[in-house]
C-alpha cells in the first residue's frame, strides 16, 4: 500500500519544521552561551566548584519537568491549547538549560591546566558526566520539538498521546540523572 502524495507532502512539512526549530534551538543554545561567557567568564579556582550556572540549569530542567508534566495532564484532558503551551514552554527551558549547561561545562575548567590537572583528579569525571548529559538533553530537546510540531497539527489527544508521555519520562529521567551528577559534585567539593 502506498502513501498518498498528500500524506507524504504532509509529513515533509513536519520534518522540515522540525529541521528549522532544530537550527533554531541550537543556535539560541549557542548565543546563551555565547553571552554568559562574555557577561560572566571562566574562574579561576582549581578543583570542581558549583557554578551558579549548575544552579540555574537546575532550575530550567525542573521548571521544564513541570511543564511537561503540564503537557501530558493537559492532553489527557483534551485541552490542545493548553498542551501546545506547555510543550512550547518545556522546549525554552530545555534550549536555555542547553546553553547555560554548557556554559556551565565550560566555566568549570580554569583557562590554564597542567596535563595532570587534566587527566587526574576530579573535575575531568564530573566533565564528561556533565557533557553526556547535555548530549542526552539534545536528545530531549530533539523529542520535545518533534512532539510539538505534531502537537500542532492536532495528533495528539485523550486516547492516543504516547509521545508527550514518552517525552515526560525521558525528561524526568533526565532530571533524575542530573540530581546524581550534583551528588557527584557535592561529594567532590
Amino acid at each position: 500500500m502506498r502513501a498518498s502524495p498528500r500524506f507524504i507532502e504532509g509529513r515533509s512539512r513536519i520534518v522540515l519544521r522540525v529541521f528549522v526549530m532544530l537550527v533554531i534551538s541550537i543556535v539560541s543554545a549557542a548565543a546563551v552561551f555565547s553571552i554568559l561567557s562574555q557577561l560572566l567568564g571562566r574562574s579561576n579556582r582549581m578543583g570542581v566548584t558549583f557554578t551558579p550556572a549548575f544552579a540555574i540549569s537546575s532550575l530550567l530542567l525542573g521548571l521544564g519537568s513541570f511543564h511537561m508534566h503540564l503537557a501530558v495532564a493537559n492532553v489527557r484532558r483534551e485541552r490542545q491549547g493548553r498542551l501546545r503551551q506547555a510543550l512550547f514552554r518545556a522546549l525554552v527551558c530545555g534550549i536555555l538549560f542547553t546553553g547555560v549547561q554548557s556554559y556551565g561545562l565550560w566555566a568549570l575548567f580554569p583557562e590554564e591546566r597542567s596535563a595532570a590537572e587534566t587527566s587526574l583528579g576530579v573535575t575531568t569525571f564530573v566533565a564528561v558526566l556533565t557533557a553526556l548529559h547535555a548530549m542526552h538533553f539534545l536528545v530531549a530537546v530533539m523529542f520535545v520539538s518533534f512532539v510539538y510540531q505534531l502537537a500542532l497539527t492536532g495528533r495528539y489527544d485523550h486516547e492516543y498521546h504516547w509521545g508527550v508521555a514518552c517525552c515526560g519520562w525521558f525528561w524526568h529521567g533526565l532530571g533524575i540523572v542530573w540530581m546524581g551528577i550534583l551528588a557527584v559534585i557535592s561529594i567532590a567539593m
